[in-house]
């Protein structure tokens, strides 16, 4: 097994710039657990570490709503937090449009 990129005995430049056809699918073979583990994702030619950023992140506060209402959206099933958020939205554009 190579030590480093040094004792590959191929252009790498060229190995990566190869874009794999249609045709070429059935020869692939699968990739493993491992292999996509230690997979780095490049944007731009800069690796990608962690979540992108978000255009407009949201702010984690403190916050402390009646019980009824937390179990209620709690209960509408995964996105509950969104809900809230989408809620609250609406509730302060129809403030503004009055």
């Amino acid at each position: 097994m190579p030590r480093n990129k040094k004792d590959i005995r191929s252009d790498l430049r060229k190995l990566d710039a190869h874009r794999i056809q249609p045709e070429e699918y059935e020869d692939a073979p699968e990739l493993t657990d491992e292999q996509l583990a230690g997979a780095t994702l490049e944007i731009g030619g800069k690796p990608v570490r962690g979540r992108p950023r978000l255009a407009n992140p949201k702010t984690a506060i403190k916050l402390r709503i009646d019980t009824d209402v937390v179990r209620y959206f709690r209960n509408t099933g995964p996105g509950w937090q969104t809900r809230i958020n989408d809620t609250l939205r609406r509730a302060t554009k129809r403030k503004v449009a009055r």
